[in-house]
């Protein structure tokens, strides 16, 4: 992303970041100093929401530069889940139903590559699959295989399965009952199909989530992830998606057409 804005920003070809504005500050996230100077490059700033707006105007973005267009992340939620459905039904088995299990993502470096931290989770993890009485499925990220095998870890509580591809994840997210994560883009998916999340981090670029409720931080303390997921567990899935309407690309489309056209 920041390689692809750098080399269009020195040829003079106009750059458009999708998701501007988007903050953990949290540095030791390679992707916030992405993000950070990508937005500094670009000539369109498609922000998701009005806060990732006013976060670029504290940066001193110009105004004339910023557009809130909802993410595209909807889209693609909305036009794939049909088809998610109507695929291949990877849910409906005799040892897993629709709501019956809990969907865990773990892959980020600051968790997975330390020691300490990625133990926490997973005791985290067997506590949540052993009290809440419901299992875990987790399709793990290579490198989180790697790093467990490592270690040596051998969770005896989480169902590891191979990576999914997109509908099938997609399908796996709207039949969970919850769903513990660290990926930013997951904390998204979650909200906008209503099912309640628990983030394994202690920041968020995706705030709006923690606002409108349908996300909570735990951290990675095993007391606290357990906690965090009886509190979702206990709220009613009724919140708004701050994050637009499915037509953001459309919007970015007709932007940057009227400005070609002018």
């Amino acid at each position: 992303m920041l390689a692809d804005a750098l080399a269009a920003s020195k040829l003079h070809i106009k750059v458009g970041h999708v998701e501007a504005g988007l903050r953990s500050y949290d540095r030791q996230m390679p992707e916030e100093t992405n993000r950070t100077l990508t937005d500094r490059c670009s000539d369109y700033l498609f922000a998701p929401t009005e806060k990732a707006k006013t976060i670029l105007w504290g940066e001193g973005i110009p105004e004339e530069k910023i557009f809130v267009t909802g993410n595209t992340i909807v889209d693609a939620v909305y036009q794939n889940l049909e088809i998610a459905r109507g695929g291949v039904d990877i849910i409906n088995t005799p040892s897993l139903k629709p709501q019956g299990y809990f969907l865990v993502t773990v892959h980020r470096q600051e968790n997975v590559d330390n020691l300490a931290g990625f133990t926490s989770i997973l005791e985290g993890l067997d506590k949540v699959a052993i009290e809440l009485h419901l299992p875990i499925i987790y399709p793990i990220h290579p490198r989180s295989r790697k790093m467990m095998i490592e270690y040596g870890f051998q969770p005896k509580n989480l169902r590891l399965v191979e990576p999914v591809d997109f509908l099938s994840f997609l399908q796996l997210e709207s039949s969970a009952r919850l769903i513990l994560t660290d990926s930013g883009g997951v904390q998204e998916e979650a909200c906008i199909l209503n099912v309640p999340c628990v983030t394994l981090r202690d920041n968020t670029e995706r705030p709006e989530t923690l606002e409108v409720g349908s996300n909570i931080l735990a951290g990675v303390l095993p007391d606290r992830i357990l906690e965090h997921t009886r509190f979702m567990l206990s709220k009613e899935n009724n919140w708004f998606n701050p994050f637009g309407d499915g037509t953001a690309g459309r919007k970015i489309a007709k932007i940057i057409m009227e400005d070609s056209d002018g």
